[in-house]
């Protein structure tokens, strides 16, 4: 039996429950951020995703929401294809010399590699290198930061080797971004030709209420670094991995793709059922922030799930619930084909209102459609003692295989 309410900590509630859900995250001003949010951020630094003050949010929101519409994004596109074609290149390569391609590092390297180019202008150049930098450690930087904050703080006086790695890369995350935004400012500044589009031109270009100071600008930008990698790459990792262990669910996909005219884009992707099917299955089954993402209950208490929480408890949610989702741990993607009300509300991959799940569904859709086109009878591999065992979800912040590779084969 599954219990809808479990009180896993002495101020800290578990709930599982689709009318929960909805009271707990439908409202801003009653059920507001709790402290935990202010755990992830680097000190004296705040975003969209972090901050606990519900007028910043306001604010931020309106200001930042233009250029993550679907419609600003596309035209953007041609970064994410050109982006996509050389991680397929990479991922050929690998597979040719060394048997077997690591799909959870060449993900992780576009991912990254995207949203670098669309917030600074210019890419981190993870693919071309083929090896990461600290902007891809986000998840394992944000994990030890709120688990022990004040080690993290305190790493001056005691230099633990960990929490003064976090604390620097910290720094040098801060520095790098403050140094790429300095340099699209000033390219705009110059009225050069051609200078690239990115998610804060906007911004940039503003006048009056339009505008935002040049630090909130910059820890936006990191926090739609740590956002924008972590959780296609790991979706992107479990979908092709999991497609590989069931080759009927993988050769319906390649079908349905093969219908695809040859210069088909993001328009036409958007408009497959599997393919959709199938990338909702994974975001369901492995979602990358699986949480917790908790919520205070406000001042005087609130009954949730048919119990009486007092204010100041914290309230997260989770939405694998076999009421809802039968047989919640088997990858099933027809469960998609006429979702239930329940389902639709209880689905929350990207949490309730996510600014970036347009650009995340678009890339999902791309790069699995690509791959699949490319390499439709990919296969699991056993190379290096790669086993199912390597790919056991751990939750660092967002998900992460317990090994952190992904060997596949192209056949």
């Amino acid at each position: 039996m599954i219990w809808p309410v479990v009180r896993i900590a002495p101020s800290t509630v578990n709930i599982m429950s689709v009318e929960a859900l909805k009271i707990i995250y439908g409202s801003r001003e009653s059920f507001r951020k709790s402290p935990f949010y202010r755990l992830l951020a680097v000190p004296g630094q705040q975003g969209l995703f972090n901050t606990v003050d519900v007028e910043f949010h306001r604010r931020h929101r309106r200001l930042l929401a233009g250029p993550m519409a679907e419609s600003s994004l596309q035209s953007m596109l041609h970064v994410i294809e050109a982006r996509l074609a050389l991680t397929l290149s990479r991922i050929k390569g690998e597979a040719a010399s060394r048997g077997a391609a690591d799909l959870f590092k060449w993900w992780i390297f576009m991912a990254t590699d995207i949203i670098g180019e669309l917030t600074f202008g210019d890419s981190f150049r993870m693919l071309e290198l083929g090896h990461a930098n600290e902007l891809e450690q986000g998840s394992f930087v944000g994990a030890v930061r709120c688990t022990f904050p004040l080690l993290v703080r305190l790493c001056s006086v005691i230099p633990l080797p960990v929490f003064k790695r976090v604390h620097d890369a910290g720094e040098r995350m801060t520095q790098y971004a403050s140094d790429s935004l300095e340099r699209y400012r000033g390219l705009m500044a110059s009225g050069a030709d051609a200078v690239p589009e990115t998610l804060f031109s906007r911004v940039f270009k503003a006048n009056g209420e339009g505008t935002m100071p040049y630090n909130e600008i910059r820890d936006e930008a990191l926090n739609y670094i740590a956002a924008g990698s972590d959780t296609v790459s790991v979706t992107l990792t479990y979908l092709t991995w999991t497609l590989c262990r069931k080759p009927d669910i993988r050769d319906r996909l390649v079908g349905e793709l093969r219908t695809l005219p040859p210069n088909f884009g993001a328009h036409e992707l958007r408009e497959l059922p599997f393919l959709n099917q199938v990338i909702n299955e994974t975001l369901r089954v492995y979602s990358a922030a699986p949480g917790p993402f908790p919520r205070l209950v406000p001042s005087g208490g609130a009954h949730l799930a048919g119990y009486f929480l007092p204010g100041g408890t914290e309230a997260f949610s989770m939405h694998r619930d076999p009421g809802i989702f039968p047989a919640p741990g088997e990858f099933r993607p027809e469960r998609w084909a006429s979702p239930t009300a329940a389902m639709k509300e209880a689905f929350t991959p990207f949490g309730r209102g996510a600014r970036g799940q347009h650009l995340a569904r678009i890339e999902l859709r791309l790069a699995t459609a690509r791959f699949f086109l490319a390499f439709p009878e990919v296969r699991m591999s056993s190379l290096e003692g790669m086993c199912d065992d390597d790919m056991e979800p751990v939750v660092q912040l967002f998900l992460t295989p317990k090994r952190k590779r992904c060997l596949l084969e192209l056949k």
